[in-house]
C-alpha cells in the first residue's frame, strides 16, 4: 500500500512537467520488465505460457484506461481525496459481483456497499465546490477499476497472477507506444527521469507485493489493510504538497475505511463458517459426530 501512495504522490509531481502519455509509458515500460524478469527468473519461462490471450488484452486496455483516468485524477485532486474515492473501488466490486459473476452478498455486505458509496458524498460534497467537477475523475475510474477486477478474478481461475500481470502491463506499453511519437518531448531534468522510474518502480513493486502476499494468505485476511493505503495517502499529501483534508472529508475516508475493514472482517467471517460447515459435513459422512473428535 505504501507503494502505491509513492506511485500516486511521484505521479502528481511528475506530471505537472511531463505528459501524461509519455509518463504512462515509462511506467508500463519498467512495469514490464520488472515483472517479466521476475517471471523468468523466479518462475522460468513457462510460466509465460496462457490460453486467454484476448482476455489479456481486454485487461491491458481497462488498465491503461485506469491510469490515465488516475493521471487526471491526481492533476486535480489531493493524494489523500483521491486515495479515499479510489479505495471504493472493493465496495463497487462486492455489488457488480452479483450480477457478473453471480456472486452471493449478503444484505449486511449490501448495507457497508451503501454505507460506503455514501461515505464518497462526504468526500466530496455536491454543490460544496469542495472538489467540484473533478470528483467524476475518480468515479469513472472506480467503475473502469472494478471492471478491471473483475476480470482479474475471472481470470485467477485459470491464469498465474505474476503471468497476469506481465501481460496486462505489456498490453498497456504497447498501447501506450501508439501515440508516443506525438506527445513525446525531451526531458532534460535527472530529478524528473528519477521520478519517471521511481514511478515504475513503485508500481511494480507494489504489484508483485500484492500477488505474493495473496499466495501467502488468504484474500479475506488481507483486504482490510488495503485501507491503511487511505493513511498514507494522507501523509504523502501532508509531506510532499503540505496539504491536510479537512474535518468532512476526513469524516468520509474514515467512513470508506470502516466499511471496507467491516467488509473485509465479514468476509473473514463468512470464510470461517463456511469451513467450520464442510468440516463438520465431513466428520458426519465418515460416522463421527461432530465435536467428538
Amino acid at each position: 500500500m505504501a507503494c502505491f501512495v509513492v506511485l500516486d504522490t511521484t505521479t502528481k509531481v511528475v506530471t505537472a512537467s511531463v505528459p501524461m502519455l509519455m509518463a504512462s509509458w515509462v511506467l508500463f515500460l519498467v512495469q514490464a520488465l520488472v515483472t517479466g524478469g521476475y517471471v523468468l527468473v523466479a518462475r522460468g519461462g513457462s510460466s509465460l505460457k496462457t490460453a486467454r490471450p484476448g482476455l489479456h488484452a481486454m485487461r491491458g486496455s481497462l488498465l491503461l484506461v485506469v491510469q490515465v483516468l488516475a493521471f487526471l485524477s491526481l492533476k486535480y485532486l489531493p493524494v489523500g481525496e483521491y486515495t479515499a474515492l479510489a479505495m471504493t473501488t472493493p465496495l463497487v466490486v462486492t455489488l457488480l459481483a452479483t450480477r457478473f459473476l453471480g456472486e452471493h452478498v449478503s444484505p449486511l455486505r449490501l448495507v457497508l456497499v451503501a454505507a460506503g458509496l455514501v461515505s464518497t458524498l462526504v468526500i466530496v460534497r455536491p454543490g460544496s465546490n469542495a472538489i467540484g467537477w473533478a470528483m467524476l475523475l475518480p468515479l469513472g475510474l472506480v467503475l473502469f477499476n472494478a471492471a478491471y477486477q473483475l476480470l482479474a478474478s475471472k481470470m485467477a481461475r485459470t491464469e498465474d497472477a505474476v503471468t497476469t500481470v506481465f501481460y496486462t502491463c505489456s498490453t498497456a506499453l504497447a498501447l501506450s507506444s501508439l501515440p508516443l511519437l506525438w506527445v513525446w518531448q525531451p526531458v532534460n531534468d535527472v530529478n524528473l527521469w528519477l521520478g519517471l522510474l521511481l514511478m515504475g518502480v513503485a508500481a511494480a513493486c507494489g504489484n508483485l507485493f500484492f500477488i505474493l502476499a495473496f499466495e501467502r494468505a488468504p484474500a479475506a485476511t488481507l483486504m482490510p489493510y488495503m485501507y491503511l493505503q487511505i493513511g498514507f495517502g494522507i501523509l504523502g499529501g501532508w509531506l510532499v504538497f503540505d496539504h491536510v483534508p479537512d474535518f468532512w472529508a476526513l469524516v468520509g475516508m474514515g467512513m470508506v475505511a470502516a466499511c471496507g475493514v467491516a467488509g473485509g472482517l465479514l468476509t473473514l467471517h463468512e470464510s470461517r463458517t463456511r469451513h467450520r460447515a464442510l468440516q463438520a459435513r465431513g466428520t458426519q459422512q465418515d460416522g463421527v459426530a461432530p465435536g467428538a473428535v
